[in-house]
């Protein structure tokens, strides 16, 4: 309080001057404060999102399967092709539409155990890591356990309420892909319905120029 003069207003003037340079500079602080810590939390909000986005995206793909097949073949598609020739008969031009849909599944398990590599939990390397030496040691991978962990994980970091223990979850595979026969068909129907559209559209012209004739035939047999 000896700081403050209130014995003539230049005094006055004097502390108002420092009280409002004060509490400027406090505020000042204060907001580069909270603008600080606002941008970090942003950051780790960003950051958080796209891990559980990346795992969320990992689960789908290694655990969007109950039924069927619930393991990775390992092998490559050139194992895939030299496995006839090694029987002596020989192999074929075109992927069978097995040998397409296990090289699919492997990639994309691949892919997903590396984005899990990247981003997972301790559990969830190791887990990944284990499957990661099957697939080089070419031995059939199953992903039920990576996939319960990483089940585990997300709905606890969403806050939501852990799966009941009397709710009985089967095991579960990586993700079949789709045919693509469908897309294909589609394509051909397509450039059939293409096809007819511009038969029609001959066919138009063709009544357009026959209409032309008659008209013209018509004018003829008038002037004469």
């Amino acid at each position: 309080m000896r700081f403050f003069d209130f014995s003539s207003w230049q005094g006055i003037l004097t502390t108002l001057l420092g009280l409002t340079l004060i509490t400027l500079i406090g505020v000042g602080i204060r907001v580069v404060m909270m603008l600080t810590l606002q941008q970090r939390q942003q950051r780790m909000n960003r950051q958080i999102n796209e891990r559980l986005k990346t795992l969320i995206a990992a689960y789908k793909v290694l655990g969007g399967s109950f039924t069927g097949q619930l393991t990775v073949n390992p092998a490559h598609l050139r194992d895939l092709r030299s496995q006839p020739e090694a029987e002596g008969e020989p192999s074929p031009d075109n992927e069978a539409p097995g040998m397409d849909r296990a090289r699919r599944i492997r990639d994309a398990v691949e892919g997903a155990l590396s984005d899990i590599l990247l981003l997972g939990t301790e559990e969830h390397v190791r887990l990944a890591g284990q499957a990661a030496r099957d697939m080089v040691a070419g031995r059939p991978i199953h992903t039920a356990e990576l996939v319960t962990s990483l089940r585990t994980y997300v709905r606890r970091a969403l806050d939501l309420d852990p799966v009941p223990p009397e709710v009985e979850i089967p095991s579960q595979g990586p993700t079949r892909p789709q045919s693509g026969s469908s897309g294909r068909s589609g394509g051909r129907s397509g450039d059939t319905a293409r096809g007819t559209g511009g038969g029609g559209g001959g066919g138009g012209a063709g009544s357009g120029g026959m209409g032309m004739g008659m008209g013209l035939g018509g004018r003829r047999g008038e002037d004469s």
